[in-house]
């Protein structure tokens, strides 16, 4: 049941995004990737801890024998 309910969250949150940048692209207002490059433009290390955040999730989930059950 677990399972299901994380695989619903992840559904929702790609179906939220693919109406959200509908939006924004039917209305003329910056999209996620426009935001994103403001952002970086106000603070140039945003990119590089987002890199460092998604390496650790990276290690974090697909590490060899990380959190199987033995």
């Amino acid at each position: 049941m677990t399972r299901l309910r994380w695989g619903v969250w992840v559904l929702l949150i790609a179906i939220t995004f693919g109406v959200m940048e509908g939006i924004a692209l039917y209305t003329g207002t910056p999209t996620l990737s426009r935001a994103v490059w403001d952002a970086s433009v106000a603070f140039p290390l945003l990119p590089f801890i987002a890199g460092m955040l998604c390496g650790g999730l990276g290690v974090h989930f697909w590490w060899p024998n990380q959190g199987l059950k033995q």
